[in-house]
């Protein structure tokens, strides 16, 4: 053992002759315990919430979203039959989106209608999220609609009503009647069959109907604005997502004129704005960490007061000033370790109650009664990198104080 960390040691949990450096040592270590126990919190608990925005926005997005790389829509045709012979491939299901006009009564309002066929019904994982009905677009000859919660909302509908919700667009091919507008105007009559709720943006911009439907409404053939394919677990990494390999292939086999791409792709604006955010969440907590770690000068500066008489005693036995700086910074070092060993084991301690109990509920309506928690072992590392480095750099500041 090095001399100054064996002397740093003793200076640590020996007692001193006056207590208030005793107290200021401990008040140090609690600071940075209760810091770094924040900081194992806070990001377990913005992990747990994280987890559930990526599990609401994969629950209607696919693996891979195949679009034209010009145009609104294009043709789902034998082009894209190599897709049914693919065994990492599940289902690859056409999709037409279009905003249309719709009324339901005496109410009315824009919304994005998403056509979608028999096999993307029974591919989605939207029935998960239904409030009220069921995911079922046609019932006999009947066509029906599946509509977001905020959608139903503003215009008054719920699946028991008999009232067909009327869905306009105007005609592509017919000019304008200034006379009689409303003749341009193409109509689709459905019958609302269930509510589906997510969050608040999908919640007041969706809903669901048949692909044939949409297509005789907007007076398409066999356009759509993009094919959605749902792999198997072989053609998924060990992230849930869409392999290079996959990716790579579909890429080459469709050319230049699509483009292909994989969920965070689909959605690199959320998932960008949740990484950043959880950086500046690390960031902000570690300046508090590097303001309460000020504490650890102000011990070690009353200590090397009160040591005056210790430090004068190993300079005469041959200690240069390296050697006593050392010591010092050791020993502030020492306190922040402490500190940071206490305050993870705390901050564990309470996620793992709140896993398992849900001690901590969430206020209103919400998809969960508790605040969710999901510890990553990588955030812990970060802490405890982050924090010991804030330590070590307080501590190097004492060495002036030893000269």
């Amino acid at each position: 053992m090095q001399l100054s960390r064996f002397i740093a040691r003793r200076y640590l949990f020996a007692k001193k002759s006056h207590n208030v450096i005793n107290i200021i040592s401990i008040i140090s270590a609690a600071g940075i315990a209760v810091g770094c126990a924040a900081l194992v919190i806070i990001l377990s608990i913005y992990n747990g919430f994280d987890s559930i925005v990526r599990d609401l926005n994969d629950s209607y997005t696919a693996d891979v979203l195949v679009t034209p790389a010009q145009g609104k829509v294009f043709s789902f045709d034998e082009r894209f039959d190599f897709l049914r012979d693919d065994p990492r491939v599940e289902a690859a299901c056409g999709v037409l989106e279009e905003s249309v006009f719709v009324q339901y009564g005496d109410r009315n309002k824009v919304v994005v209608a998403r056509g979608v066929d028999s096999l993307y019904e029974q591919t989605t994982r939207l029935r998960d999220h239904l409030t009220e009905g069921e995911f079922a677009l046609t019932f006999g000859d009947l066509n029906q609609v599946v509509l977001g919660r905020t959608v139903a909302l503003e215009l008054g509908a719920r699946p028991a009503f008999l009232q067909p919700l009327t869905a306009w667009f105007p005609s592509r091919t017919q000019q304008v009647d200034l006379l009689n507008p409303l003749a341009s105007l193409r109509q689709e009559r459905l019958h609302p069959a269930g509510i589906v709720s997510l969050e608040q943006n999908f919640d007041q911009k969706y809903m669901f109907m048949p692909l044939k439907a949409l297509r005789e409404l907007l007076e398409y053939e066999d356009e759509v604005s993009g094919i959605e394919i749902y792999l198997t677990p072989e053609g998924l990494n060990r992230h849930g997502i869409a392999s290079r390999e996959v990716l790579s292939s579909l890429r080459t086999t469709l050319g230049s004129d699509f483009v292909v791409r994989d969920k965070q792709q689909q959605n690199s604006t959320l998932y960008k704005l949740l990484k950043y955010e959880k950086v500046a969440i690390y960031l902000i907590l570690l300046f508090v960490m590097l303001i309460v770690s000020f504490n650890i000068y102000g011990s070690l500066s009353m200590l090397i007061i009160e040591k005056r008489d210790d430090i004068v005693t190993l300079q005469a036995m041959g200690a240069d000033d390296e050697l006593v700086g050392k010591i010092f910074t050791r020993e502030g070092w020492m306190i922040s370790l402490l500190g940071i060993a206490v305050g993870v084991v705390f901050g564990l301690v309470v996620c793992w109650l709140q896993q398992r109990f849900g001690l901590v509920k969430m206020p209103g309506n919400f998809v969960v009664d508790a605040y969710p928690v999901v510890v990553q072992p990588m955030d812990i590392v970060f802490i405890v990198l982050g924090v010991a480095l804030i330590g070590w750099l307080i501590s190097l500041l004492t060495r002036r104080l030893t000269r």
